[in-house]
């Protein structure tokens, strides 16, 4: 004689089994739609957008600075830093590239209203003297000169946290001197 499962146990086990099958649909659906959307906005993004995201992906750190007006702000909000003018703006690059191999910059979507322009992205690379990369969202806000043309302040908004608990490295870890 075989045993039946009560009735709220295979009531259960279906209700999970449904569960887990939306919760893989919504999750294939989510990275579908998110796909779509990098790809769209690589398509529209403004052209300062992409040529932002060229110059954090690419290796010569003026490319970053030639973005920004002569007077113009960088601020890394993670990190609770501000830099002024073009000089100090590659300079901030330049360290970056010294501390992260491989740091990208993947722009998901960009917004524009006027003369402010919403960038949601992923902020990779890998601490020089991490275990393992990172990748985190990172929100950029950019506010341009009146001809629309140049940068005259970046906000980056990320969580340093989750870039060391991804690189396994101590939340009271530090960069190297440079």
């Amino acid at each position: 004689m075989t045993s039946r499962p009560p009735r709220a146990l295979t009531v259960l086990l279906a209700a999970a089994a449904f569960c887990v099958t939306t919760a893989a649909t919504a999750t294939t659906a989510r990275a579908a739609r998110d796909t779509h959307a990098a790809q769209e906005a690589g398509r529209r993004a403004p052209r300062i957008v992409t040529d932002w995201a060229r110059a954090w992906n690419g290796s010569d750190a003026r490319a970053l600075g030639a973005l920004f007006t002569a007077d113009g702000t960088y601020t890394d909000r993670a990190v609770g830093i501000t830099f002024r003018g073009r000089k100090e703006i590659s300079g901030w690059k330049a360290r970056a590239d010294r501390l992260i191999d491989d740091v990208h910059v993947t722009v998901r979507i960009a917004h524009r209203d006027g003369a402010r322009i919403t960038v949601e992205s992923v902020y990779s690379g890998r601490l020089k003297s991490a275990p393992k990369p990172f990748a985190v969202p990172m929100t950029t806000l950019l506010d341009l000169d009146e001809n629309r043309c140049r940068i005259t302040s970046d906000e980056d908004h990320y969580s340093l946290a989750t870039v060391l608990a991804q690189s396994g490295l101590p939340a009271d870890w530090t960069p190297p001197a440079s």
